[in-house]
């Protein structure tokens, strides 16, 4: 009997450990908190968090690495997509626009739960004209606390020191997009 409440201990204590290390960002380190189960937030600059750097292989160029940081000093969209999320395909044709429209501009995609060929397939069938990292595993989702798995769609703003301006969960339309860019845009690029 003693055995079974030490084993009982034991499987507490490392339960604490292992969920102490995951209930809490890193300080100024971005955290989603949608309060009331907001689908769309936007951030004043005095309240933003810097996004971690989210970095993996390209879709199309599996031999070569995009990063969130390769942007600093623009404002980026970053969008989390999946070939299997009929939301995706009707966004896709916004950020498609959105490339175009706002060279000043950088889109960036984050492919997850996805097969290699399926994502690059996507992209070729769907003309997408804005890199996407491969994340078949989500690990590179998981930096973004706070935002589910299940969330996918995703797009994020994030301004051109690193914070992140605003997120948006489910597909996105222009009329999600432009204000929030307008007004990012004209912030300075320095604290």
């Amino acid at each position: 009997m003693n055995w079974l409440r030490a084993a009982g201990a034991l499987l507490a204590a490392a339960l604490a450990i292992a969920s102490s290390g995951c209930s809490a960002a890193d300080a100024g380190t971005f955290q989603l908190v949608s309060p009331n189960g907001q689908t769309s937030i936007r951030y004043p600059p005095h309240e933003r968090q810097t996004i971690p750097d989210l970095t993996g292989p390209s879709v199309t160029d599996p031999g070569s690495t995009l990063s969130v940081a390769g942007y600093a000093g623009r404002v980026v969209v970053l969008n989390v997509w999946g070939s299997w999320c009929p939301p995706c395909r009707t966004e896709t044709h916004v950020l498609k626009r959105l490339s175009e429209a706002h060279p000043d501009v950088a889109v960036l995609g984050v492919n997850v739960r996805d097969d290699p060929d399926a994502a690059a397939d996507f992209m070729r069938g769907f003309a997408v004209n804005y890199p996407s990292m491969f994340d078949e595993s989500g690990r590179i989702l998981l930096n973004l606390r706070g935002i589910p798995l299940s969330a996918v769609p995703v797009t994020l703003v994030v301004d051109k020191l690193q914070r992140v301006a605003s997120v948006h969960l489910g597909a996105v339309l222009d009329a999600d997009l432009e204000p929030v860019l307008r007004d990012v845009l004209a912030e300075p690029a320095h604290a």
